[in-house]
């Protein structure tokens, strides 16, 4: 069964930025990146629980090719996108949304 994939605004705007600034870098690197993410997610969503848990009942998913995770929340009928993060950055900053 899959289930559906919703993010916070947060992650939303996490996901903005780190395209942006892969579009400033190079031609289309910003394309590639959401089509990492993409499939990124889609493999959330037919397996959430293959991810494995980082902090209480949260789980990271890695992007292939960027150095970016996905932290997510597996609800009863739902996935809830935490943050999409990358890994230089301090893990408190998502762990507090």
């Amino acid at each position: 069964m899959t289930l559906p994939v919703v993010w916070l605004p947060e992650a939303e705007a996490d996901l903005r930025a780190a395209k942006s600034w892969y579009d400033d870098r190079r031609l289309a690197l910003g394309d590639r990146f959401i089509s990492a993410i993409a499939a990124t997610v889609e493999s959330i969503s037919k397996s959430p629980r293959r991810f494995p848990t980082i902090y209480r009942n949260r789980r990271r998913a890695r992007v292939r090719r960027f150095p970016y995770g996905i932290i997510f929340e597996v609800q009863e009928q739902r996935i809830v996108v935490i943050a999409c993060f990358h890994y230089k950055r301090n893990p408190k900053r998502w762990r507090l949304r």
